[in-house]
């Protein structure tokens, strides 16, 4: 009898921890192919091990089965009415909407966990949001609720929340062009060898201390780094081990990898990545005194990061596109500009034909509070019915 999916899962943990990422890495993958494989099958587990491979494709920078998995087990949850998971499992497909730039159906996601654990007395699912708040960089009170979070699972001594909160911060950071405190939050969060924690933070770390003037700390967060990507084998980990390498070398080998990582990544489902890469290609380019190439990638990590939400990131791109002599708008209206998340999420269910009752029933609200949002919708897009919505919706 083969051996089932979750057998494969903690054999490969187990050599994961107790032996190296080499002998780990391919009982993991073969596990992880095993649970893509029984989906919708009658041994499909998606559903009770999510919790375990949600971390472990983290650990393996593997898209492919966060889409696969996530999907499936938002299905399940809403077709079985399992309102104790739900949550759980919009909060991780939140993530995965998060990475891959669709910051609005992230937030529509995350609102939606929100009001569930409200109504379900369960505790609120705090990553997600964060995550999320973390890489659109806008908020000011972004860095302090990160911190209260830290703090608060210090007071605990939970060290994957710790170092989960010191990876959120230097995402921040560096977008925001604050690479020292960037490297510091980094380092810490390099303390906290967890699942889907230690890969992340690294990548983090070996861009703030490239651009904060420290290649040494650089130098031995990318040896640490390759130990972790180089078993995994996918486009993302392929693609971020590239710009990694990339930041630390310079005149056409740093433009071979480069190239090598935006053609990973653009075969990948992150495309937040995909665009981060075009801005640090872009900013090397400026620094080479290549400036055509540098406006081309600029422009296209601009366009890409504004409109996905990633205001930080943006920011830095046209810091330096404006430094080329390029006239780039700072602000450009998107729908997640003028609607609320909520707001949005009932918008796109009015004008798809659901009436007050049916959206009240998939949000866990009222359709009275429907009612009430629609209203604010109205008068935000300037419509006076629900007929309006689609044409509203796609002019923004």
């Amino acid at each position: 009898m083969p051996p089932r999916p979750a057998d494969l899962l903690l054999d490969g943990l187990a050599a994961w921890f107790a032996g190296s990422h080499v002998d780990g890495a391919a009982p993991l993958r073969s596990a992880l192919s095993a649970f893509r494989r029984a989906t919708g099958h009658e041994d499909d587990d998606t559903v009770r091990w999510l919790w375990l491979t949600w971390l472990v494709a983290g650990e393996l920078w593997d898209d492919e089965t966060w889409h696969v998995l996530t999907t499936r087990a938002v299905r399940v949850a809403r077709e079985t009415g399992a309102l104790n998971f739900l949550p759980l499992a919009l909060s991780y497909r939140a993530a995965v909407h998060v990475h891959a730039g669709e910051f609005d159906q992230a937030a529509e996601l995350i609102n939606e966990s929100g009001n569930l654990t409200e109504v379900t007395g369960n505790s609120p699912l705090g990553y997600a949001p964060l995550l999320l708040t973390a890489w659109r960089g806008d908020d000011v009170r972004a860095a302090e609720l990160i911190r209260t979070g830290v703090r608060s699972a210090s007071t605990w001594g939970e060290g994957r929340a710790i170092g989960l909160g010191h990876y959120l911060l230097a995402v921040l950071l560096n977008g925001l062009g604050r690479y020292e405190e960037a490297l510091v939050s980094a380092e810490l969060g390099c303390q906290y060898d967890d699942l889907a924690v230690a890969g992340f933070t690294l990548m983090e770390l070996v861009e703030a201390a490239v651009r904060g003037g420290d290649p040494e700390t650089a130098a031995a967060a990318l040896a640490r780094l390759e130990e972790r990507a180089a078993v995994s084998g996918t486009e993302w980990a392929l693609g971020v081990l590239a710009r990694s390498r990339a930041l630390l070398s310079d005149g056409r080998t740093a433009d071979r990898l480069y190239g090598e990582a935006l053609g990973h990544l653009g075969r990948s489902r992150v495309a937040l990545h995909l665009a981060r890469t075009h801005l640090v290609y872009g900013e090397w380019l400026s620094g080479e005194g290549r400036h055509a190439d540098a406006r081309a990638q600029l422009r296209t990590a601009f366009d890409m990061l504004q409109g996905f939400g990633a205001g930080a990131f943006a920011e830095r791109a046209r810091r330096e596109l404006l430094a080329l002599g390029e006239s780039v708008r700072s602000h450009e209206a998107d729908v997640h500009e003028i609607l609320t998340a909520q707001e949005a999420h009932i918008a796109r269910l009015a004008a798809e034909g659901n009436t007050n009752a049916e959206i009240g029933a998939e949000l866990f609200i009222s359709p009275r509070t429907v009612e009430w949002h629609l209203r604010k919708v109205f008068t935000k897009l300037g419509v006076t019915s629900r007929t309006g919505l689609g044409a509203a919706l796609g002019d923004l």
